[in-house]
């Protein structure tokens, strides 16, 4: 029972940031290379989605006055 809970704990730690970030590099590699395209823009909203759900969460601003 502890292995897999401590398993789990370093795959969103480690391996989850770590996807994320090489996804966003990639994905500049190859823009840098080839231009804006589709399979570049997938990249970088994977790497947003990964790293919103798994990764750093945003500040929870108190007064947002309706944004």
């Amino acid at each position: 029972m502890f292995y897999s809970l401590f398993r789990r704990f370093v795959v969103m730690s480690i391996a989850v940031p770590l996807a994320a970030a090489s996804a966003r590099k990639l994905g500049d590699v190859l823009e840098s290379r080839r231009g804006r395209n589709r399979g570049t823009r997938l990249l970088r909203q994977g790497a947003d989605v990964l790293q919103g759900r798994f990764g750093r969460q945003s500040k929870r601003r108190r007064f947002t006055f309706g944004r």
